[in-house]
């Protein structure tokens, strides 16, 4: 069976590339091992986001009285049925791409997919059959996994990773969180809110370490004022289990030490799915575990791509999305513009949140960059106070000659929601001054945006 586009993968790289392929009159299959939407619909982005809304909601009702609220008697999570509203969020948004494959007439074959001479692609399904479709063309996107480390492998009992952190059946006593990224965060604070006595453990100076360093300290003062110990400049040496605890064996600045825990959650980085694939078979050309490709995905081997997780650049699946897109149109002869890499945003959905987009004054001071900085904390916030939380702040970072925004870094409650302006005014090679003079809505987050750039022109109102 021949198709025009064949996409190996189905995750937020894979269906969008299969989607846009449809819409551009393509004959599009997908093959897919598991469920439809890979890691980040099923076991990644949307299920977690499901179980921090659920913390959100059981934290309100913990400090209904700072609201005015009484409530009579005690509120207490159902740990099992909040894992089941996350199951059920992730199965439906599952099913809704299933609808979308349908809607722009897309085949799917269930089945692990490897790549074979000829633009041939080898299905093999759970059940053993085995069946082979050709391609004009093939994109993979095969996503990637939680990364196993010697000394503390997942076992998926005692030792899990972020998958199994989405579906456990009782609400453990304690936990070591080793790795403080965006999945490691957010499942501390999941946990925490639940809870669970929980432990952050980072290797480097600062949790959440690619973000700006202040924004990282500030994250770090809330996590510890809601109960959650920080641990950085640590690492893991090995974890010992033994009667159904976890020794943790760790060095920090004090020596070698160790701590107990229920549960460990390795959260220490993904590996890219490119084994078993077929790619030494037909010679596509890989270096670090990821494949190499051109500015539009294309590998060594004509009519092969690769996109998302498996090529060098950030694992987020709106990078993956952009990609795929980028992809399908220059395949289509379209002619896309490149996928700007420096102007992608990344947020944590933690309380509070976390998003960045753009280069942090460390990387402006490392490489001599004259800039200037416009900052507004939400303690100064009408919006921040009315909503009960006043932790955290807009930065800006600005070129000191052009007021053309570099940077900008938030973090505070809800505050995800308000990067995308970031992104924009940055696409537009936008200013200082142009935030300044536009609108912002009063009360609200976004207005301090406005007043961080005031505030890099010694314009500040509220301050």
């Amino acid at each position: 069976m021949n198709f025009y586009l064949i996409v190996l993968g189905s995750g937020p790289g894979g269906y969008v590339a299969a989607i846009r392929g449809a819409q551009l009159g393509m004959n599009v299959a997908v093959v897919e091992k598991s469920e439809l939407g890979g890691i980040c619909l099923n076991w990644g982005c949307i299920p977690t986001k499901a179980l921090l809304k659920s913390a959100q909601v059981f934290n309100y009702m913990k400090h209904s009285e700072d609201y005015g609220i009484e409530i009579d008697g005690n509120a207490i999570p159902n740990f099992s049925k909040v894992i089941e509203r996350s199951r059920d969020i992730a199965n439906n948004m599952s099913k809704g791409i299933e609808f979308l494959f349908k809607k722009n007439k897309i085949s799917v074959f269930n089945g692990f997919g490897t790549l074979k001479p000829n633009k041939t692609i080898l299905v093999k399904s759970e059940n053993g059959q085995e069946e082979e479709i050709t391609g004009n063309h093939i994109i993979l996107a095969t996503g990637a996994r939680s990364k196993q480390m010697e000394g503390f492998k997942q076992d998926g009992k005692n030792i899990i990773g972020y998958k199994e952190a989405l579906s456990l059946e009782k609400l453990p006593q304690s936990m070591a969180v080793i790795g403080s990224g965006a999945i490691g965060t957010e499942l501390a604070f999941f946990y925490n809110s639940m809870g669970t006595e929980v432990s952050l453990i980072e290797f480097m100076p600062n949790i959440t370490p690619l973000e700006d360093e202040e924004v990282s300290k500030q994250l770090g003062r809330s996590l510890k004022k809601a109960g959650i110990k920080i641990m950085t400049k640590t690492s893991v040496n090995k974890v010992d289990i033994s009667d159904g605890l976890c020794t943790i064996h760790y060095t920090d600045k004090k020596g070698e030490n160790s701590m107990e825990a229920e549960v460990v959650l390795s959260a220490v980085g993904v590996v890219s799915n490119i084994e078993n694939i077929g790619l030494e078979e037909i010679g596509v050309k890989t270096e670090k575990g990821k494949v190499l490709v051109d500015d539009f995905y294309k590998t060594n081997i004509e009519g092969v791509y690769a996109i998302g997780d498996i090529i060098p650049g950030p694992a987020l699946a709106h990078v993956a999305s952009a990609e795929a897109i980028t992809c399908v149109e220059k395949i289509a002869g379209i002619n896309p513009p490149k996928v700007d890499y420096n102007n992608i945003p990344s947020c944590v959905y933690s309380v509070p949140e976390v998003a960045s987009v753009g280069i942090t004054e460390q990387y402006a001071k490392d490489k001599g960059i004259d800039y200037k900085i416009g900052k507004f904390p939400f303690i100064a916030s009408g919006k921040a106070a009315s909503a009960g939380n006043k932790d955290g702040f807009v930065k800006l970072i600005f070129d000191a000659g052009t007021d053309e925004l570099l940077g900008a870094h938030f973090v505070g409650d809800n505050i995800a929601e308000m990067i995308s302006e970031m992104v924009v005014l940055k696409k537009l090679k936008g200013k200082g001054k142009d935030l300044i003079k536009s609108i912002h809505p009063h009360p609200s987050l976004s207005e301090s945006i406005m007043e961080a750039a005031a505030a890099a022109h010694n314009e500040v109102i509220h301050l």
